[in-house]
């Protein structure tokens, strides 16, 4: 029997060294699609350590910059990651539609995902900021800016990704911070959800950290929850509702939850997906 296809998830690899990332990365691989690279580990180890994190095998590189400056700077930066050939790469939504289209057309084979509103920004946060209109309203008026701009993919939380989905509709990449299996300690995220609310919701990719880093085996971390989306995902289909899991099932691709979305590249794994026959 085949190994079962990778879980839509990304593992944030917020380590203090590129040792450490490196070994979770080795140890998270067999069991997830993508590995998340963030800023302190840009920084401290510069371009080179896509490569080092990436490595043999394949896994896809999700590049978490959030680049966010005039939109000249913005281009200027995504074109010098471009050559990195990061499979996911995020900007700033609130930086404007110019930023984001210049990202967009500085890094034409990746796919530039737009954060909205950070997973650990409440209510009251954005009203000290000054920005009208609470959480939701701005997700959703940040959402449909980023889209219009060329964006193709959007980060917001699980509280928010059923409602981007229905305005953005299914050829859009939906990616969710803020997930936490059961029971696990929220940390500095404000809104949050399990995997399975997650993905129930419209989520294409689930970005997990902590609860996986964190734990004494990141690699059974790892395989425990991408084991527990495919139980999920078989009794979805045992309901009869195979349509809820398109986006995990078909050819080796990330495709969307419509058969019309733009996908995301080619991955190394089986043709079938998570709960797919």
């Amino acid at each position: 029997m085949s190994n079962p296809a990778p879980a839509p998830v990304a593992v944030a690899l917020d380590a203090p060294d590129l040792e450490t990332a490196a070994r979770w990365a080795g140890l998270v691989t067999p069991h997830v699609s993508t590995v998340k690279i963030g800023l302190e580990l840009y920084l401290r180890y510069g371009p080179e350590v896509v490569a080092s994190i990436r490595g043999a095998s394949g896994v896809r590189v999700f590049l978490d910059l959030k680049l966010h400056d005039i939109p000249a700077t913005v281009a200027g930066a995504a074109r010098a990651v471009a050559r990195l050939r990061p499979d996911l790469l995020t900007v700033h939504a609130i930086g404007g539609p110019d930023a984001i289209r210049a990202a967009v057309q500085a890094a034409p084979g990746t796919t530039v995902a737009a954060v909205t509103i950070l997973t650990s920004q409440s209510e009251t946060d954005l009203a000290r900021a000054g920005m009208a209109g609470g959480v939701h309203d701005t997700v959703m008026r940040l959402a449909g800016l980023a889209v219009a701009a060329g964006a193709r993919g959007l980060v917001c939380s699980p509280h928010e990704v059923a409602a981007v989905r229905a305005e953005v509709g299914p050829d859009i990449t939906l990616i969710t911070p803020g997930v936490r299996p059961a029971g696990a300690d929220n940390h500095d995220q404000a809104r949050v959800a399990t995997p399975e609310e997650a993905l129930r919701a419209g989520a294409d990719l689930l970005v997990i950290g902590r609860p996986i880093t964190g734990a004494p085996d990141p690699g059974a971390a790892a395989a425990a929850i991408a084991a527990s989306l495919r139980r999920m995902a078989l009794a979805v289909l045992s309901r009869g509702n195979p349509r809820a899991l398109r986006s995990r099932c078909g050819s080796g691709r990330i495709t969307g939850r419509a058969s019309g979305r733009r996908d995301l590249g080619p991955r190394p794994v089986p043709a079938s997906r998570p709960g797919c026959p």
